[in-house]
């Protein structure tokens, strides 16, 4: 068999990547051909994505693609969740999107709750509640600059936004909108009743199209700049979790992932919605896969307070790695300290050691003084919201968790990893680290009819990579 080569261009919160995955019939191998910042800005009172230089970054990858003298079968970009931009009727960018960490939607969740009850959306969407949400920030638009939705013609989300600049096809890929909480979980169609009692304009929706499907091709203009022929670009699990599920090879119903990275997404896999009062209670939320799965998970705030902490402490001529900070925590002198990760201070502060040493003192701890105890509090706090997540996720399902398969960059932190399996007691199965890609170029390999479905691609990836065992105790 030729060997088959795609595309998969990844965004994260902090940097962005083209990988090159090729497909020879058994395994797939990666190459990383570009990789380049994602810096957000704050400007007046507004905290925004710098979507032009990332677009401008993108087709830099493709030029070096393109310089690589291969025949490509495809392109598949994925995104971080919940934010869209907006285009007018001639289909330019209304404005840079706005960064879900923006504190304009801080207590959104009040004024909506005065509209619909809170209890009707869920059993709607099935969507956790959380203020970055795509339905918080569209209501925050509506009562902060309504002149704004009411010029858009058309609601891309991020990586739908890719696409129609590579293809001018506006299309709303599925585990992308399955994010934004207007979603009906169960029909798998825009709620458009409850957008309209919200006063939320249904009009500039897209139709929504599945992961696994070619939406277009490069235009020419693209074409002309980046060097490369009419090759397709590929639907997606265009949410970033969806691809990393899709790559995770799970090993049957007593198995949940835990995709680690800026968050941390820890949940199943199921076939059907789970909503009932206890996925409420719980907060769970029930978002879309591959072949229409479901992805019945938990959005925790993740090791992006590790990024913010690095970053804080370079700014204070310390510069550490990952490992020196990961090794600090190891090896902290006090290792009790704790906190939630899901609290607010911990969203977007400006001093993120502060926040913690913060919250430390204020729930009666003390204070964590050094590098390795900030950090640590940090780590605890992360692990002990696994292992309760874990417990809820057992509750509501009646399912037993035996094994967690990490995925994603943080399974590079080996005492996060060993430190999961002995708090949670479960058995911790890392890898594979790059997930997200491999997942992307799964569905590309789907549409292009290379491979039959999922359940398929992931004994491809099982036969690709070598999966790192921690026991728990």
């Amino acid at each position: 068999m030729a060997i088959i080569y795609n595309l998969a261009a990844d965004f994260g919160a902090s940097s962005g990547r083209v990988i090159l995955g090729k497909f020879d019939g058994k395994k797939i191998e990666l190459e990383e051909i570009y990789r380049f910042p994602n810096e957000p800005v704050r400007m007046g009172k507004r905290f925004y994505w710098d979507f032009p230089r990332l677009f401008h970054e993108l087709k830099n990858g493709l030029k070096k693609a393109a310089g690589e003298g291969i025949e490509i079968s495809g392109i598949g970009i994925d995104t971080w969740g919940v934010d869209y931009g907006l285009l007018d009727k001639n289909g330019e960018l209304i404005s840079n999107p706005i960064h879900y960490r923006d504190n304009r939607t801080d207590d959104i969740l009040d004024d909506i709750a005065k509209t619909v009850p809170l209890e009707e959306i869920y059993n709607v969407t099935g969507i956790q509640f959380i203020q970055i949400n795509t339905l918080c920030q569209l209501y925050a638009d509506l009562k902060s600059r309504p002149e704004i939705l009411e010029k858009a013609d058309a609601l891309l989300f991020i990586p739908d936004l890719f696409n129609f600049f590579l293809t001018g096809e506006k299309y709303n890929e599925y585990t992308i909108a399955s994010t934004s909480q207007m979603l009906d979980v169960f029909k798998k169609t825009w709620a458009v009743e409850m957008l309209e009692r919200m006063s939320l304009p249904a009009k500039f929706l897209q139709k929504i199209i599945m992961p696994g499907n070619i939406i277009g091709k490069l235009i020419q203009d693209v074409r002309a700049e980046v060097g490369l022929p009419d090759i397709p670009v590929m639907s997606v699990g265009s949410h970033d979790t969806a691809s990393a599920v899709a790559a995770a090879p799970l090993e049957g119903e007593n198995c949940a992932y835990l995709s680690s990275g800026t968050w941390s997404l820890l949940g199943i896999e199921s076939k059907e919605p789970i909503v009932n009062e206890k996925s409420l209670k719980e907060n769970f939320t029930n978002e879309g896969g591959l072949e229409g799965r479901i992805r019945f998970l938990k959005n925790i705030n993740g090791l992006w307070m590790i990024q913010q902490l690095k970053k804080h402490w370079q700014e204070k001529g310390i510069n550490l790695g990952y490992s020196e900070i990961s090794k600090a925590a190891a090896e902290a002198k006090n290792d009790s300290f704790v906190i939630d990760p899901n609290d607010k201070s911990f969203l977007a502060p400006l001093d993120m050691a502060f926040a913690v040493q913060q919250y430390c003192k204020n729930a009666g701890q003390g204070e964590p003084k050094d590098i390795g105890e900030i950090a640590r509090a940090v780590y605890n706090g992360l692990v002990r919201e696994y292992k309760a997540r874990i417990s809820a996720l057992e509750d509501i399902t009646g399912r037993s968790i035996d094994v967690i398969n990490m995925v994603g960059g943080g399974i590079q932190d080996e005492f996060l990893c060993r430190l999961t399996a002995e708090i949670t007691g479960k058995t911790v199965l890392a890898g594979p680290v790059e997930a997200t890609s491999l997942g992307n170029i799964l569905a590309q390999l789907i549409a292009l009819g290379e491979i039959k479905d999922l359940s398929q691609g992931r004994e491809i990836v099982k036969s690709s990579i070598k999966l790192k065992m921690y026991t728990g105790i």
